[in-house]
């Protein structure tokens, strides 16, 4: 029995390492992003298209999960959810929320409530708890509610026992212990 025990969690191990690597490159590109002065600016702007970023030096919480995507696991979430929101425009929250009539490729990946459809049509959704223990590096967490929502990335530094957070809520990314400082909307671990 034991030995049974013992190859279960190697098999399980082996199974989540690709997930747990994949957690803490995305965890240093979030701490990474906190040596960057960022000014906090939101707003319609134009970008390239696929690999578009709004200029250096700005930026809100989504762009920091943007840019922590694409320096990290070299993933680029403003041409992913594009081509979902193009193939399932109806499935996202943009026509009723903000009056659209058809995906927008510079602005869409940048909106906390496309980027958790996104994550949802994925598989990605997690529970939410109370648990710390529960939130792994890498994960993405959201606070607040449609109007007010706001994203970081759970990383691995820990303050009490509770995992840190990287978010930008206006003072341009700072790694902090906010976990449980607002009301958690959704919670997210994705890594295709």
């Amino acid at each position: 029995m034991k030995k049974i025990m013992i190859i279960i969690f190697a098999i399980i191990s082996i199974a989540m390492a690709p997930n747990l690597q994949s957690g803490l490159k995305l965890s240093d590109a979030a701490i990474e992003r906190t040596a960057h002065h960022i000014r906090y600016k939101s707003g319609y702007i134009k970008l390239e298209y696929p690999n578009g970023d709004v200029p250096e030096g700005t930026g809100v919480c989504t762009d920091l999960i943007v840019r922590s995507y694409r320096n990290g696991l070299g993933i680029d979430l403003q041409k992913l959810i594009h081509e979902d929101m193009k193939a399932n425009f109806e499935q996202y929250p943009s026509k009723r929320l903000w009056g659209a009539s058809g995906p927008d490729k510079n602005i869409d990946h940048r909106r906390t409530q496309n980027q958790e459809c996104f994550l949802k049509r994925m598989g990605g959704e997690l529970s939410i708890t109370n648990n710390p223990g529960d939130y792994k590096p890498g994960d993405l967490v959201y606070w607040g509610d449609i109007a007010t929502g706001h994203v970081g990335i759970v990383v691995d530094k820990f303050i009490d026992g509770r995992p840190m957070v990287v978010h930008n809520i206006g003072g341009g990314p700072q790694c902090e212990d906010f976990l449980f400082e607002s009301r958690i909307t959704g919670h997210y671990r994705w890594f295709p």
